[in-house]
């Protein structure tokens, strides 16, 4: 599906000057790991990729992860919230995906996806989205490919080894770590709060970083 997500105005930098990082430093968002890849490539990630460690970590453009939140948040923003799905089949995407539902007010999916939730009118559970958010298009795949079949635009949070065929629009950045992921939830909830004027551009938000991270149990 064609979506217009106003990609033309994306600018190719490292610089943390977004306005989405206000209330969170830099070394605080840099040390959930968010930018940290994998030790694959793939050629639709290429693009989004600053560099590569000697260690063969590839390391993504953060500048480039706050930029595409903010596109994405302006988008679903302007969409019935009440009907954009949230989806994550890992484990570590439940709380991110609970506290991301509950400031913005769409609805949440996690673990196993049940086929033809989208696709299938008389399934008891079926769902209409007008767009569908996924944490791992690969571990989510079930999710994608009926959005795509039933021409429901996906977001997708996608690492360095994603292929993002069926994805209309890519936030990159890691996807694999709790840290990594809560970070990235909490500012598209953020910032998709703001594009809708719930929250001002000053405003701080009601839960942390740490809030949208899913403790293991040894953590409690």
């Amino acid at each position: 599906m064609s979506v217009d997500f106003e990609t033309e105005d994306l600018e190719n930098t490292e610089s943390l000057d977004s306005s989405v990082t206000k209330d969170v430093s830099e070394q605080v968002l840099l040390s959930t790991g968010i930018r940290v890849g994998t030790l694959v490539k793939t050629k639709s990630m290429a693009s989004f990729i600053s560099r590569t460690r000697p260690d063969g970590l590839h390391i993504i453009d953060v500048a480039k992860t706050l930029q595409r939140i903010e596109l994405a948040a302006k988008f679903v923003s302007n969409l019935d919230l009440s009907r954009v799905i949230v989806y994550s089949s890992r484990e570590y995407g439940k709380t991110p995906v609970a506290k991301f539902t509950e400031l913005t007010g769409t609805i949440p999916l996690t673990g196993r996806f049940m086929p033809g939730t989208f696709t299938n009118p008389l399934y008891p559970k079926h769902l209409d989205p007008e767009a569908v958010i996924v944490t791992d298009p690969s571990m989510d795949q079930q999710a994608v490919i009926e959005a795509s079949q039933v021409g429901v635009p996906v977001i997708a949070i996608c690492d360095t080894d994603n292929l993002t065929e069926n994805v209309d629009f890519v936030i990159p950045a890691n996807n694999r770590g709790r840290k990594a992921l809560a970070a990235v939830m909490w500012l598209f909830s953020r910032s998709v709060l703001q594009q809708s004027g719930k929250l001002s551009s000053d405003g701080s938000m009601s839960y942390s970083i740490e809030d949208f991270e899913t403790k293991l149990i040894e953590d409690e």
